[in-house]
């Protein structure tokens, strides 16, 4: 992720979310977009943004309830749905953790222009394209074997037009909950 940032963007420090370099309250407001299920410790990396702000904590996550009903998941890759139950940290935990937190779902438009995992809702065939699988890291979690079967499902059922009779009404569908969802806590 570091190396495709642009030229000339603020600077980079390499670290780890349940330790990070700052003095407290270096931050008006400390930001974590789509991470936290990465994180070791979902209560010590919390516990950081909120030492390391002085005003706002802000979390991008995802609700797995909402996210492990997206057809890609349903269809095509239902070995995610153990996994990510294991790596998504329930929204009410992340609330427990930050004071005076409140909860909001961010809709995904259909033509959002970030190709994540979960955008890409109405546009099928972008998944065909390795160049997106490589930028999410759901794809690099599945096992061996499971992304190359899934993609040559799909790409079977475009061609055949399966796809479309399930869930060609999402092409027309303007934005969708995709399980995406903004933490927003006041300190």
């Amino acid at each position: 992720m570091i190396a495709q940032r642009p030229r000339g963007s603020a600077p980079v420090v390499r670290a780890q979310a349940e330790h990070l370099p700052f003095a407290d309250d270096s931050f008006d407001a400390a930001m974590a977009v789509l991470t936290i299920h990465h994180w070791r410790d979902l209560a010590a990396g919390l516990g950081e943004l909120r030492r390391v702000a002085r005003q706002r904590v802000v979390v991008v996550m995802y609700e797995a309830e909402v996210n492990l009903r997206l057809w890609i998941i349903q269809d095509y890759l239902p070995e995610i749905v153990a996994g990510h139950a294991r790596l998504l940290p329930p929204v009410a935990d992340v609330v427990a953790a930050l004071p005076r937190a409140s909860v909001e779902a961010i809709l995904v438009p259909r033509d959002c222009t970030d190709r994540m995992f979960g955008t890409l809702w109405a546009r099928p065939e972008e998944y065909l394209e390795p160049e997106v699988r490589r930028a999410t890291s759901v794809w690099d979690l599945l096992p061996p074997g499971a992304a190359e079967r899934a993609v040559s499902q799909l790409r079977d059922d475009l061609a055949s037009g399966r796809w479309d009779e399930r869930h060609g009404h999402l092409r027309e569908t303007p934005e969708l909950d995709t399980g995406l969802r903004l933490v927003v806590a006041s300190l």
